[in-house]
């Protein structure tokens, strides 16, 4: 298989995500997910992603739809289209798979795959993070990464608008 090929195949449907979930689980792997908007890829993001990763087995990406990110972050956003942030997130050697959620949270989807892990990047409290009382209650663990300061998708755009 090419490398291009293997890049498709880490984006999955909500559906195609489910199976994938079932046939790890049934071989023992332990499973982390992250969320976001992932608008524009930056330091920050790779840090959390990173660090994401080293909690399981395997990763997988959720990220807000375009809808969702507009909702979300108001008109103007998201920069980049849902299509071209799911094929960055793929191109990560850290990211296993990546599924895109119309919600504006991921509490359906983490539901519906229950991971292991639950990692969260921010300055968030467990009991402001969706899905956390869940995968607590399955077994699971809930994971806050800290953020990394000065890099931000909004500064990113800020700084691009005073140039």
């Amino acid at each position: 298989m090419r490398k291009t090929e293997l890049l498709q195949e880490k984006i999955l449907s909500r559906e195609a995500l489910k199976r994938r979930v079932v046939q790890w689980k049934f071989i023992g792997k332990k499973i982390a997910f992250t969320n976001g908007c992932f608008d524009i890829l930056h330091k920050g993001h790779i840090a959390s992603l990173s660090a994401a990763a080293h909690e399981a087995d395997l990763l997988i990406v959720g990220v807000n739809s375009d809808a969702s990110t507009k909702r979300l972050k108001g008109p103007l956003r998201p920069i980049n289209k849902e299509e071209a942030r799911a094929e960055l997130l793929a191109a990560l050697f850290m990211v296993d798979a990546v599924v895109l959620f119309e919600e504006d949270t991921p509490a359906e989807l983490i539901s519906e795959i229950m991971p292991d892990v639950l990692v969260k990047g921010g300055d968030y409290t467990i009991d402001q993070i969706v899905g956390a009382q869940q995968v607590i209650d399955n077994g699971g663990r809930v994971v806050v990464n800290p953020i990394v300061e000065g890099y931000s998708t909004t500064g990113i755009i800020e700084k691009i608008i005073k140039l």
